[in-house]
C-alpha cells in the first residue's frame, strides 16, 4: 500500500453516500479520491453539495463512469451503494479490479449471488464487508458483555426487533426501494436485514434451524413488473429452545426497538439501527420481580441504563464513522478479515428462506 491512508472511491451519488462522506471525513485513516456517476455533471454536483458541509482537501474527482473509477490506480478501496439489482456486476469489476468492496445491503438478491460476489472477492484477495452501520458501534461490547454475565438476562430465551418507517405517496410511486427489478426485496432487505443482523450477533452467529415469514403486504410503483414487500414478519427457532421474531415494514411509524430476553431479565434497545441524536448510545436492562405481602401484590420495576459516550451522525466516533475506519484499517493491514463476507452471506441466507416460507404461505423451511 503506497499510502498512509484508505482511499476511497464513491460508486454512485446515492443520498445514502452524503453520511458515508462525512464518516469518511472524520475518520483519520481516510480519505475520498474519486466519485464516479452517470454523468460528470451529477457526480461533481454530489461532490460540491458535499464539500459545503464538510470540505476535503484535495477535492475529490468527479467521474462520468463506474469503469473509470474502478481503472483508478490511486483508489483503494470503493463504496458501492447502488441498487440490489444492479450490485453484483460492480461487485465483481471492483474486486477484478483490486479494489477492497464494501457494499450496502442487502447485498444481492439472493444468496447465490452473494456467493459469486465473495467469490471474486476471495480469489482476487480483497476484502469484502456490507454497510451495516451499527455491527461498529461500542454499544454492542457492552450488550455483549450484559448478555454474558448471568445475572442481567440469565439464560437467553427470546430475541424480538421492530424496524420500520410510514413511507409517503410519492415514495411508493417513485422510490426504488418499490421497484421490483432495482429491489426485488423490499422492506424484507431494506429493513428486515438489519433485525435478522442483530439476531444473528446476538446468537454469535449460530444459524436458526428453522424459519417462517409472512407477507403482510405488498407494494410496487407504477414502471415495477411485481410488487415487493412492504409489511413482513418472520420466525426463527434455533437450538436449545431459543426463538426470535422481526417485523419490518414502509408502512408503520419509525420505530427501531429490539428486546433481548431470558430467564432472569430483558435488555431493551430503542434504536439499535441509527441512535437517536445526542452525545451518547444506551440500552435499559430490567430485572421485574413481583413482591406480595398478603392481599398486596407488587410489581417492581427494576430498570438500569446503561449509556457509552459515542455521537451519532457521522461524528469521529459515531458507528458510521468506525465502519470506514475499521474497513481502512483493514485494507491498510493488508490482511483479509473473513468472517465479514461469512456473516453477510448468512444474513442473506436466512433472509432468502423467510421470503421462501412466505411465498409458502408460511411454511417452515429447515436451514442446513
Amino acid at each position: 500500500m503506497s499510502s498512509r491512508v484508505c482511499r476511497w472511491g464513491i460508486l454512485s451519488a446515492a443520498n445514502i453516500a452524503r453520511k458515508n462522506w462525512r464518516a469518511i471525513y472524520n475518520a483519520e485513516n481516510a480519505v475520498v479520491t474519486a466519485v464516479a456517476s452517470r454523468s460528470v455533471e451529477k457526480a461533481q454536483q454530489f461532490i460540491d453539495e458535499c464539500s459545503a458541509h464538510s470540505p476535503v482537501t484535495p477535492k475529490p474527482v468527479a467521474l462520468g463512469s463506474y469503469e473509470e473509477l474502478l481503472q483508478r490506480p490511486d483508489i483503494d478501496a470503493v463504496y458501492i451503494p447502488n441498487p440490489t439489482g444492479l450490485r453484483k456486476e460492480w461487485v465483481i469489476r471492483a474486486a477484478e479490479a483490486g479494489k477492497h468492496v464494501l457494499a450496502e445491503k442487502p447485498v444481492g438478491i439472493d444468496s447465490a449471488e452473494v456467493e459469486e460476489m465473495l467469490a471474486a472477492c476471495k480469489k482476487n484477495k480483497v476484502q469484502f464487508m456490507d454497510g451495516v452501520m451499527f455491527m461498529h458501534s461500542q454499544r454492542l461490547n457492552k450488550l455483549r458483555e450484559t448478555f454474558n454475565d448471568g445475572s442481567s438476562i440469565g439464560k437467553l430465551k427470546r430475541i424480538a426487533s421492530h424496524f420500520s418507517f410510514t413511507a409517503n405517496d410519492d415514495f411508493v410511486q417513485n422510490n426504488i426501494r418499490v421497484s421490483g427489478e432495482l429491489e426485488p426485496l423490499g422492506c424484507l432487505g431494506d429493513l428486515g436485514w438489519y433485525n435478522i443482523r442483530f439476531t444473528l450477533w446476538v446468537m454469535n452467529y449460530l444459524m436458526p434451524q428453522r424459519v417462517s415469514g409472512r407477507m403482510l403486504t405488498e407494494a410496487q410503483r407504477a414502471d415495477s413488473g411485481s410488487p415487493v414487500p412492504s409489511e413482513f414478519s418472520g420466525e426463527l427457532f434455533f437450538a436449545d429452545g431459543v426463538s426470535a421474531s422481526f417485523y419490518c415494514s414502509f408502512l408503520t411509524e419509525t420505530q427501531q426497538w429490539a428486546n433481548v430476553g431470558g430467564t432472569k431479565g430483558y435488555v431493551e434497545v430503542r434504536d439499535f439501527v441509527v441512535p437517536y441524536f445526542s452525545n451518547e448510545v444506551a440500552f435499559t436492562v430490567t430485572n421485574a420481580g413481583l413482591n406480595q405481602k398478603s392481599c398486596d401484590f407488587h410489581m417492581e420495576d427494576h430498570t438500569r441504563r446503561v449509556a457509552i459516550p459515542e455521537y451519532s451522525d457521522g461524528w469521529v466516533n459515531s458507528q458510521e464513522t468506525n465502519l470506514f475506519r475499521n474497513f481502512s484499517q483493514l485494507v491498510l493491514s493488508g490482511k483479509i478479515d473473513e468472517s465479514w463476507p461469512d456473516i453477510a452471506l448468512k444474513t442473506q441466507q436466512v433472509l432468502d428462506a423467510c421470503l421462501k416460507s412466505a411465498r409458502n404461505n408460511g411454511e417452515l423451511v429447515e436451514i442446513s
